[in-house]
């Protein structure tokens, strides 16, 4: 695997995951922060900390800033975010909230390069490599003329493989995990996929963060970030086995 340097502030911040949100236990109240809003961004920003935040495709092609595939969660929409165009998306309304899905361009309008950005690409398994393609060629589009520090990274290896091919000058990242049932569990640990990938960080499943995949990678000086930081415990144990922390709850430093 090509070796270069990764950029210092994969490990100089901390990140919210889906940006700095109430939990679950939070949604439904209308004074709720929902995750990947823009309320949720607003207030990782105003803490500090580095963004991590999750991207699906609509049906006309526009990156939006929103981890399920299914839209019930929440919406209470009934579908697939897949199925409708972004316009639509766009109008509903978030757990109960006022906030509503929005885009990648507006999410990075907002940050502005105030703090880093983790973008994680959403994928699955069944996914075709022209799906791979059609998804990292959009958020490509979005982040072309972005001055603020950026990066994408995945559960699934063929996404920063294409922006190795395609744009590499882009800060990947190869997400990892064991535990979590997603299609990709165990993918890390395989020497081709890691090579196809060519990522510049490893981000780890918090669960799975001793594995000798995660330390070898740490021992050769590569960062290692880990997932999802959600108690003081957790972030003893992140602190100790990886170089920065994807957190929420109680775990944000």
């Amino acid at each position: 695997m090509t070796e270069r340097t990764a950029p210092d502030w994969l490990t100089k911040y901390s990140f919210a995951h889906r940006g700095l949100h109430s939990g679950s236990k939070g949604l439904g109240r209308r004074d709720a922060v929902p995750e990947n809003t823009r309320a949720a961004i607003r207030a990782a920003i105003d803490r500090g900390l580095g963004i991590e935040c999750d991207i699906q495709l609509s049906s006309d092609g526009k990156p939006l800033v929103f981890h399920d595939f299914d839209l019930q969660r929440l919406t209470g929409a009934i579908g697939k975010v897949a199925d409708r165009n972004a316009d639509e998306l766009c109008t509903l309304q978030i757990a109960g909230t006022e906030q509503k899905i929005w885009t990648l361009a507006d999410m990075l309008d907002e940050v502005a390069a105030q703090v880093p950005i983790l973008i994680e690409v959403k994928s699955q398994a069944s996914f075709s490599h022209e799906d791979i393609s059609r998804v990292s060629a959009a958020c490509l589009k979005d982040m072309y003329d972005y001055r603020g520090v950026i990066s994408v990274m995945s559960f699934d290896s063929r996404v920063p493989e294409w922006f190795s091919r395609h744009a590499s000058d882009v800060v990947r990242g190869f997400v990892g995990t064991d535990t979590h049932r997603n299609g990709f569990e165990g993918l890390w640990h395989n020497p081709a996929a890691m090579e196809r990938a060519q990522p510049d960080f490893l981000a780890a499943d918090l669960r799975d963060i001793e594995a000798p995949t995660a330390s070898n990678w740490r021992a050769r000086g590569k960062p290692l970030l880990t997932w999802t930081v959600r108690t003081a415990a957790d972030r003893f144990k992140a602190e100790a086995y990886a170089d920065a922390l994807i957190a929420e709850g109680d775990g944000v430093p």
